[in-house]
């Protein structure tokens, strides 16, 4: 297969823009990255560029039509809906609609939004209670991923792709409005079941609006609970989350953002947080691993079980973020079962993102941002600690997506186990910090030092194959979610006999405690400069990821050599 030169534009570089900037590299392609900011600036780049192909991973904008009507050098939007569907709420519609099968498909960019011919479509089971997120990282990404191979190998040969005809019996999508809070609203005498899934189809954003504690909130992450009482009441506060009562039963609510008033921003923070001064009069239920261990409440953020002689610490914090408090939680878990009967400590993630590292939104809110990021650094190290200082032989399962001190949190383990198709982002720049969670440690003792320093020099993603090559990861496991889990359960009750880890048993014992604390002594002189003090406008940064700025223009770390437009190629 001849390689392409190809350019993905996208709204942002998202994790499905940065799964497929990977997979097309990895199977000999040269794809450059295009943002879209402006439409003159978008047209300039990708007409100068020579690209082969421009594909649309994740793309919110109208492609302009100085681009589309170029058919020697197609546009191909990956949509996120069965072949006719068109709209920018297709998963919304379906999650709402309990739909059981969906779809990704790839079509040709035309005047009409989502009305072009078609080039690929890939359709999937659609299991029920899943969120947008949860759908769009996992059976989406996988689906869009296997229709943009499947088109680069049709452009290869020649494909002509098939206009979309609404009289053929397969074509069964249709054209969908944008879905409004009208179409998203619940009673809270509605069911428990009927609610949450309301706001899965609203979940990341834009969420649902509802009334709670007088006032109007934007609500996210939803949780089923068998507890009743008068709808629309908040009955308990447990963890982040508060616990309201609906017509049959009730829901645990774990992140809420206030309606804005007109010319105000608000964002997305843990409800506990967001209602502070309602909760005065509320039971706060403290249940936890180290009070109540193997309690069965469904709500659980961070849960443990035992199997054999391993022990299965799994946390789920919503979109990976681990603030100051939630590290606090881990932490007292962590050191519960370090205390347990077991040979092997097995943590993981829950759902979504394995973890991303420190909580930027609660900073964000803080009185003093740089102090509370300040305290949350501190906090996650100290999780970090636990894991390099635990008897039993750690492994850290991988189940999502990580980034920054996410993944060097994973790498504080004895072993690394990833679930396959995931994506790592191994760095702090980005973000103006110089990076903790002991990374100057565990990264170069993974992969050495030069190639510790290239990954958090570059600051690009890398793909689960590529962190196995370079020593970071040791094994990968299943796509699915639930097979993952098993797997990752039977591979930690074999870690203490298995061959292939018997160096990484004598790294355990000859574990150089002294160096460890060296380098976060370093690391945190560094990023107190950082956070506290500024020095390379982490504070901003900070500001414009929590209000969801829009990036001026496409990082020159993502632009291909043979991508950058010349000014001599724009003068002339």
């Amino acid at each position: 297969m001849r390689s392409l030169k190809i350019i993905l534009l996208a709204s942002a570089f998202n994790g499905l823009t940065q799964r497929a900037w990977l997979d097309l590299r990895q199977a000999g392609h040269s794809p450059s990255v295009v943002l879209f900011t402006d439409q003159e600036a978008v047209c300039e780049q990708i007409e100068h560029s020579g690209a082969d192909l421009v594909i649309c991973p994740f793309l919110k904008d109208r492609v302009p039509q100085q681009l589309w009507s170029n058919r020697q050098r197609p546009v191909v939007i990956i949509h996120p809906g069965i072949v006719g569907d068109r709209g920018a709420s297709a998963l919304d519609w379906a999650i709402t609609r309990e739909l059981n099968r969906w779809g990704v498909t790839a079509l040709q960019a035309v005047e009409e939004m989502d009305a072009g011919p078609v080039w690929a479509t890939c359709e999937f089971n659609l299991p029920q209670g899943l969120r947008k997120s949860e759908l769009y990282n996992g059976r989406v990404s996988d689906a869009a991923i296997s229709c943009i191979h499947e088109v680069v190998e049709k452009f290869i040969d020649g494909f002509v792709p098939v206009p979309l005809d609404y009289s053929q019996r397969h074509v069964i999508g249709r054209l969908q409005p944008n879905m409004k809070q009208a179409d998203r609203s619940f009673s809270w005498h509605d069911s428990s079941h009927f609610i949450k899934r309301c706001i899965d189809a609203a979940d990341g954003q834009p969420g649902v609006l509802a009334s709670l504690a007088g006032g109007q909130y934007y609500l996210y992450d939803a949780h089923l609970d068998s507890r009743s009482g008068t709808p629309g009441k908040i009955l308990a506060v447990h963890d982040d989350a508060v616990l309201v009562a609906t017509g049959d039963t009730s829901l645990w609510i774990g992140s809420l953002r206030r309606k804005p008033r007109p010319g105000e921003e608000t964002f997305k923070r843990p409800a506990r947080h967001v209602l502070a001064e309602q909760l005065a009069q509320v039971p706060t239920l403290d249940w936890s691993i180290a009070s109540h261990p193997f309690n069965n409440e469904s709500y659980q953020p961070i849960r443990y079980r035992e199997s054999g002689h391993v022990g299965e610490l799994t946390f789920e914090f919503y979109n990976g973020a681990m603030s100051t408090e939630q590290c606090q939680r881990l932490i007292e878990a962590l050191r519960w079962a370090k205390l347990r009967d077991t040979q092997v400590l097995l943590i993981k993630g829950g759902r979504g993102s394995f973890s991303n590292g420190v909580h930027l939104n609660v900073i964000q809110a803080a009185a003093v941002p740089g102090l509370e990021a300040w305290a949350n650094i501190q906090a996650i190290d100290d999780v970090c600690h636990e894991l390099l200082s635990a008897r039993q032989l750690v492994v850290s399962g991988l189940t999502g997506n990580a980034g920054a001190g996410g993944v060097m949190l994973a790498l504080t383990a004895d072993i690394v186990l990833a679930r396959s198709g995931i994506v790592l982002n191994p760095h702090y720049k980005t973000m103006g910090l110089y990076g903790s969670e002991y990374w100057t440690y565990s990264l170069p003792r993974a992969i050495g030092q030069a190639m510790a320093q290239k990954l958090t020099e570059d600051c690009l993603p890398i793909s689960a194959t590529q962190a196995l090559q370079l020593g970071m990861v040791q094994e990968i496991g299943p796509r699915c979610p639930d097979e993952f889990g098993l797997w990752l359960l039977q591979r930690a009750n074999g870690a203490l006999s298995d061959p292939a880890y018997q160096a990484i048993r004598e790294r355990k014992s000859q574990f150089d405690i002294q160096l460890a604390h060296h380098c976060r002594n370093a690391e945190l002189e560094e990023m107190e400069l950082d956070m506290v003090q500024n020095r390379k406008q982490f504070a901003e940064k900070c500001r414009n990821f929590v209000f969801k700025r829009k990036a001026c223009g496409s990082p020159q770390r993502l632009v291909a050599d043979w991508a950058v437009v010349k000014e001599v190629e724009l003068a002339g």
